[in-house]
């Protein structure tokens, strides 16, 4: 689906259904160098099941135009105006590493308008050491390599994967590179910048009201669960999941799993 969001063309999966803003709605938040497709299966399915979907390509990123934005704040603020687009007055929200901060934002910013909140591989702060960040900005497949080498528990095939054959670190690999032929425009190190200097987490989780849940992955290097104290400390309802031999990227390594958490948290 295509909405005008901002002056600009903005894309949404909405999980293989027509978008009814009559159900209850579940916008789906993509991390850094990502687009709205690592959600592929949760979305497909909360679609079939009662919801409807809607998975953000942000700007910049995937098939939305514009220029990436620059910051949580502004991401926020354009996923508030994408669902006035859409003409949702009330919606859960699903946010995995940066798109959580998005969520979490939003969530303080616009609380009336949220049923809930899951953050899915989360952390605040969230930090981007210095390394990283020159290498998102100079040397961009250097940063890509770095990110999937600590986003996953292992760099082998694995003989579990729940695709035959599919190569989990590969396959997240080719979507940041997709992301990059796409935009040139260095989207990987303005989507860390953005994280890096994000200072509002603990202000913005103080205001959330709604139910809440954190889905962590228990080897994750990138977002790991200890770094998420402040804001279970500052949200005190919220409920913590943890997920077996599970990285950083959850929803490649841990798909069934992610899906079972969520959704029956939605259904909840």
């Amino acid at each position: 689906m295509l909405l005008n969001v901002q002056g600009h063309e903005a894309y949404c999966y909405t999980g293989g259904k027509a978008f009814n803003p009559e159900l209850p709605t579940v916008v789906f938040i993509h991390g850094a160098q990502n687009d709205h497709s690592v959600w592929i299966l949760q979305t497909r399915y909360f679609a079939h099941h009662g919801f409807s979907v809607l998975a953000v390509d942000l700007p910049g990123h995937g098939r939305s135009k514009g220029a990436a934005l620059t910051s949580v704040e502004q991401m926020s603020d354009w996923l508030i105006a994408l669902l006035d687009a859409a003409g949702v007055q009330k919606a859960s929200l699903v946010g995995h590493s940066m798109g959580s901060l998005i969520a979490l934002e939003t969530c303080g910013r616009a609380s009336e308008r949220i049923s809930k909140l899951a953050m899915v591989g989360t952390a605040y702060p969230m930090k981007v050491s210095d390394t990283l960040l020159n290498a998102a900005r100079d040397e961009e497949q250097t940063a890509i390599d770095m990110v999937n080498i600590w986003s996953h528990t292992s760099i082998a095939h694995k003989p579990s994967s729940p695709g035959p054959g599919f190569y989990v670190m590969g396959g997240s690999q080719r979507l940041m590179q997709r992301i990059s032929s796409i935009n040139p425009d260095k989207v990987f190190y303005t989507d860390f910048a953005a994280c890096n200097s994000y200072a509002n987490g603990e202000q913005a989780a103080q205001a959330v009201s709604c139910p809440t849940l954190f889905l962590l992955g228990k080897k994750d290097m990138m977002t790991p669960p200890k770094a998420t104290s402040t804001l279970s400390k500052a949200i005190p309802h919220a409920g913590i999941t943890l997920l077996d031999n599970c990285g950083h990227s959850l929803m490649a390594e841990q798909p069934d799993a992610v899906l079972s958490a969520l959704f029956s948290f939605a259904k909840a």
